[in-house]
C-alpha cells in the first residue's frame, strides 16, 4: 500500500525558531504547538529557492538540488509559505499558499518534476521506531522522465514494485545489512539505478529516485539515487 500525498501548493519549508517567549517577571515559558518538517530539493533542472514563512525570509543561503533542510519544528497550524528564486524577493513569489499542520505530526516535503511542472510532493512520515535488527525503508519515484520501476535487491527478493513518478511506498521493515539494490524498469531486469545501502539497525530510511533517465541539453543531473536519514 502506498502512502503519499500529492497536493497543489510547493509548501517548501524553512529553517524555523521554536516559538517560545520568557516572561522575565512571571518566569512562566509559553510553548506552542509543533510539527516537524523536512523539505527535499528534488526538481532536477530547479535553481536554489528562497523561503519565507507569514512574509519573512527565513534562510540564509539557497536551498539546491538535491539538498534537504533535515527535520525542522515548524509551529502546528495554519501557516502562510512563499517560495521565490533565490534572490528574487518577496514580489515575485512562485508559491503563495496557506498551509496547516497537524501538531506533532512529522512531515517530508519533495520538490520535484522539471522547473515547468514543478510538484510538491507531501509524505506524512511513521517514524516508528524499527523492530530489533531491523530497518525501515521506503522509496520515492522523483525521476521525471523515468518509467514504472521495480525495486530489487540483488540476488534477492523484490523490496517494492511497479512504483510510478511521483509515487512513494510505505516504509517497510527490511534486516540490517549492506545491499545492492537495483531500479528496474517494469517487465525488465535491466538495472537504470544501481544503488548500495548499508542499513543500520533501528534507522529509518528514505530513498529516491532523482535526476533523468535522458536530461536536456546542458543539465548534467543523471538518473541516480540519494538516501536520507530520517532518524
Amino acid at each position: 500500500m502506498k502512502y503519499w500525498m500529492k497536493m497543489t501548493l510547493l509548501a517548501v519549508l524553512p529553517t524555523l525558531f521554536l516559538a517560545s517567549c520568557d516572561d522575565d517577571d512571571d518566569d512562566v515559558d509559553l510553548m506552542v504547538d509543533q510539527a516537524n518538517v523536512m523539505v527535499v530539493h528534488a526538481s532536477p533542472d530547479a535553481p536554489g529557492v528562497d523561503l519565507y514563512v507569514d512574509d519573512t525570509k527565513v534562510n540564509n543561503a539557497a536551498l539546491n538540488y538535491p539538498e534537504n533542510t533535515g527535520y525542522l519544528e515548524v509551529e502546528a497550524g495554519e501557516r502562510n509559505f512563499k517560495v521565490t528564486a533565490a534572490g528574487a524577493g518577496l514580489g515575485s513569489p512562485v508559491i503563495d499558499a496557506d498551509v496547516t499542520l497537524e501538531k506533532d505530526m512529522n512531515y517530508t516535503v519533495f520538490a520535484a518534476d522539471e522547473l515547468s511542472n514543478i510538484t510538491p510532493i507531501v509524505l506524512v512520515d511513521d517514524l516508528t521506531a524499527p523492530a530489533s535488527g531491523q530497518a525501515h525503508v521506503r522509496f520515492v519515484h522523483l525521476s521525471p522522465d523515468a518509467p514504472n520501476v521495480d525495486i530489487v535487491v540483488q540476488g534477492g527478493p523484490d523490496l517494492f514494485t511497479d512504483v510510478e513518478f511521483t509515487e512513494a511506498t510505505a516504509f517497510t521493515p527490511v534486516a540490517a545489512g549492506t545491499y545492492t539494490v537495483e531500479a528496474q524498469p517494469v517487465g525488465t531486469d535491466v538495472a537504470a539505478v544501481t544503488a548500495t545501502l548499508d542499513l543500520q539497525p533501528g534507522k529509518i530510511y528514505t530513498v529516491f529516485a532523482k535526476g533523468f533517465l535522458s536530461p536536456p541539453a546542458d543539465n548534467t543531473n543523471t538518473l541516480g539515487a540519494e538516501v536520507i536519514v530520517n532518524n
